[in-house]
């Protein structure tokens, strides 16, 4: 199964940039971990396919009526645990890891911070896709995908043009 995973996309207007609309072409799973903007977003992914995903702190009321603050999926025999990862004290990554500790999942997906990572907190493989629209600071736009079968892989998807 392959999951494309997004999160930050800060869109009032415009289109999703043709290197992740490349790749929605072959999801089977959109996961979009927060900060829409607009109910559009949410639309224009669901051409592409089935679409879960959390609210996150800049989302209006048009989002958060739609989707939770947090999310636990059960995908192939794994759980993925989705959060936008706001708050006040602590790390973005602190706070995604802690909204799962009654749950523990696999997988924590999040936000927030626009940087974009993957690495293991004990057994837990945490994603933070960075943004694919809204990369501040950082040298390049992303997302991530998500590929599980009998075993997870995870890898981050750079890009510079967001066309």
């Amino acid at each position: 199964m392959k999951i494309v995973v997004i999160a930050d996309t800060h869109l009032k207007e415009g289109k999703l940039p043709s290197r992740l609309t490349d790749e929605l072409q072959a999801a089977d799973l959109v996961v979009h971990a927060g900060d829409w903007k607009t109910e559009s977003v949410y639309k224009d992914l669901g051409q592409y396919g089935k679409v879960a995903g959390v609210y996150g702190n800049i989302d209006g009321e048009e989002i958060r009526k739609l989707l939770p603050a947090k999310e636990v999926l059960n995908v192939q025999g794994f759980t993925i645990g989705v959060v936008h990862g706001h708050g006040d004290k602590k790390s973005t990554e602190k706070r995604a890891i802690e909204a799962f500790s009654d749950d523990q999942p696999d997988v924590i997906i999040f936000g927030h911070s626009h940087i974009p990572m993957i690495q293991y907190f004990k057994k837990q493989l945490l994603i933070n896709p960075g943004s694919p629209t809204d990369k501040r600071t950082l040298p390049y736009y992303s997302f991530a995908i998500l590929e599980i079968g009998e075993e997870i892989h995870a890898e981050l998807i750079f890009f510079s043009d967001k066309n």
